[in-house]
């Protein structure tokens, strides 16, 4: 018998003939909460994309020329599943009533019940297990043993690179799946932490686990309520005896490591003039750095922006707070072209920083803003910019005061969403006959640039060639120079490459600091901007409409894997993929690339030249970094896969139209989601050539 999953058979049931009708005025939710109002829930749930519409989101009116069918199958197991997370078949209903005009009815009988989450503490034996763990200490973070992953970017650098060497070039041809734990559906892109053989992981909704890193099995749960739905987070950090968890609800929370239980809960004020929670967001994992807990706030359309917090490690109590939009009268406080505080807004903060010990500073990518247009023109007065500091920037930060040390802005005035907000890697590599301390980050137009870790000082650029925005860029200074042609323009059409979600998005780039190369995970898609029709994101007011990249129409491909060249500062190799990567790269020592892509499979790649020595088919999209951890003598690989984020759903959805248009098939996985490891066996489990 074909097994379908709970949210498909709501979906079925739906759309059987004899369950669509007219709905009560008042239709009563399942749980008893009270009528179901989907202007409400649409006001909560769906507004902020569809009204005004952004680039990945039609407008009601658009959705009323949807299928009874389109509309069901995104609200119960497609793209607009996340939001939907949690509601009863009457709130679904009124909800798909709110956005298509359209009568639908929905019974208690066709959505099966989704137990509420609920914390579960460890048995005895898990308690044993669990007893072993050792405190994560400064040193450990530092320099932790081969086998562990302790933070998002493995070390404190950032660099995602795996030291362990088992799997290698030869070997990996026998990978084979070592165990696949069920997980919640909803809207997430978790990075898995391992260490003593336990995996902690955070999920939709809100919920963290500590699991048996050899088995899977759940050890403890430990389920949060927040206050508002479940949104898209990246991860948790460990240190001590505890587990530290950022929230939906702008709560950070600790936890015993082995035991889920709470230890304390800081609630994140609002900064004034931002009001309203809801518009705040945490999305990284923590930094943990020495007796701080460093949380990045995201503030996409929040009054004053963005901020980053520390946290006294013991209490929750915050420390300090570093406002990622300069103040006016503050040193930047100029480049917003005269704009009052209460209407600057952006500077989101979606990455976990980086640490350097040795200088003792954090660093992080601060985002763009939305509202463009007040900055489109520059002011005529002399003492003003429309920079926006400290948007698309680099900032170094002193961990213990949450002073600015210095900044770098990659790219001032950002009018296409095309930010340079994603993570900050340090190295030391040779620059200018010298070896030199650097922090180097990829913008979403796919060009690197590396500045001095100490002082900021610019030092190279690599471009990958996907872009066409920028013309030039300053060997001295990286002032980039902007192709006029491409300046946002109401009247005037204009193809801009990459698109909105960009060349890379947040899945993390990989370093081998052993051969200094880099490799990241691109896109090749464009967008056009022109008259304020269809969608739209920008306060410009370009309208914003979907175009293929013409490297991917040459090559039919709208993936690739790009190798850079940090030591001869140049690109190296390129392998094009028919389908994009949705995870992070991996490097490891036994000179293998790891990737997750939307075929959907995970793929091992040779790190010399991009050639695919494996291939595994996952079942769904993966949606987290890739990691390679040890327990014992066997080294594992894991990926999560199957939960939804804005990157997912943009990728996925441009995929299968360019497959489409290509007359390819172009079905959505409907595999469950699940933490999917894989370890060395026996013979060849790849269907490659040997």
């Amino acid at each position: 018998m074909l097994k379908i999953s709970a949210a498909t058979a709501v979906a079925v049931a739906l759309l059987s003939g004899s369950i669509f009708g007219a709905v009560p005025a008042a239709a009563q939710s399942v749980d008893g909460r009270g009528p179901a109002d989907g202007e409400t829930l649409f006001a909560a749930r769906c507004k902020s994309c569809h009204e005004p519409p952004i680039v990945r989101a039609p407008s009601r009116e658009q959705l009323r020329d949807r299928t009874n069918q389109e509309i069901m199958e995104a609200l119960t197991n497609g793209v607009m599943q996340p939001m939907a997370t949690g509601l009863g078949p009457a709130e679904i209903a009124a909800l798909a009533r709110f956005l298509t005009g359209r009568n639908i009815q929905a019974t208690a009988a066709a959505f099966p019940a989704a137990p509420a989450p609920a914390s579960v503490t460890p048995s005895a034996a898990a308690a044993a297990q669990l007893g072993k763990l050792r405190p994560v200490s400064g040193a450990m973070l530092h320099d932790p043993a081969p086998g562990d992953w302790l933070q998002w970017g493995r070390t404190y650098d950032g660099q995602n690179f795996s030291p362990l060497t088992r799997i290698d070039r030869k070997t990996v041809k026998t990978l084979a799946p070592a165990w696949r734990a069920p997980l919640p559906g909803g809207p997430s892109m978790p990075t898995p932490l391992v260490h003593d053989g336990v995996m902690f992981l955070q999920t939709s909704p809100d919920m963290v686990l500590a699991l048996d890193a050899t088995t899977g099995e759940v050890l403890w749960r430990h389920a949060y309520a927040p206050a508002t739905p479940s949104n898209q987070k990246m991860g948790l950090a460990l240190s001590g005896r505890r587990v530290f968890v950022p929230t939906s609800d702008l709560h950070v929370i600790s936890l015993d490591a082995r035991t889920g239980e709470q230890v304390w809960d800081h609630k994140i004020e609002l900064s004034p003039p931002a009001t309203d929670r809801k518009a705040l967001v945490l999305r990284s994992a923590p930094l943990i750095v020495g007796d701080k807990v460093i949380q990045g706030v995201t503030a996409s359309g929040a009054p004053g922006g963005g901020f980053i917090v520390g946290l006294d490690i013991a209490t929750g109590k915050e420390l300090w707070r570093f406002h990622t939009i300069a103040r006016p009268g503050e040193p930047g406080g100029n480049s917003w072209n005269g704009l009052p505080l209460d209407k600057r807004s952006g500077a989101s903060v979606w990455h976990q920083g980086t640490y350097d010990r040795d200088l003792n500073l954090v660093y992080y990518g601060v985002g763009q803003t939305y509202d463009t247009g007040p900055l489109l023109k520059r002011s005529p007065d002399p003492k003003m910019t429309n920079d926006a500091l400290y948007t698309d920037s680099t900032i170094a930060l002193n961990p213990d005061t949450g002073k600015l040390v210095w900044y770098f802005q990659h790219l001032p005035n950002d009018q296409w969403d095309l930010d340079w907000v994603f993570e900050r890697q340090l190295a030391t590599i040779n620059v200018g006959g010298r070896p030199r301390r650097v922090v180097v980050n990829i913008g979403k137009m796919g060009i690197l640039d590396a500045l001095d870790a100490a002082t900021g000082a610019y030092l190279f650029s690599i471009d990958a060639g996907t872009q066409n925005v920028i013309s030039a860029i300053d060997p001295k200074t990286g002032a980039k120079t902007i192709d006029p042609a491409r300046m946002p323009d109401l009247a005037r059409p204009a193809v801009i490459c990459p698109g909105l979600s960009g060349a890379r998005s947040w899945p993390p780039t990989t370093i081998n600091p052993r051969t200094d190369l880099l490799y990241v995970p691109l896109t090749q898609w464009c967008t056009q901007f022109g008259p304020p029709t269809g969608y739209q994101l920008l306060s410009s007011g370009v309208g914003l409409t979907n175009v293929d990249h013409p490297d991917a129409t040459a090559s039919g491909k709208m993936g690739r894997l790009q190798a850079m060249d940090l030591k001869g500062h140049k690109l190296a190799w390129r392998q094009d993929l028919a389908a994009p990567i949705s995870t992070s790269v991996l490097a490891t020592a036994g000179g293998v690339l790891f990737a997750g892509d939307l075929d959907p499979e995970l793929k091992a790649f040779d790190d010399r030249d991009g050639k695919i020595l494996w291939r595994a088919p996952l079942g769904n999209y993966p949606s987290s970094s890739v990691i390679s951890y040890s327990v014992g003598q066997t080294q594992y690989v894991a990926v999560v896969v199957g939960l939804r984020n804005n990157h997912i759903n943009d990728l996925s959805r441009r995929y299968q139209a360019f497959r489409r248009a290509r007359g390819a098939p172009a079905d959505s996985p409907k595999g469950e989601p699940a933490v999917v490891v894989f370890a060395l066996g026996n013979r060849t489990s790849t269907g490659l050539p040997d």
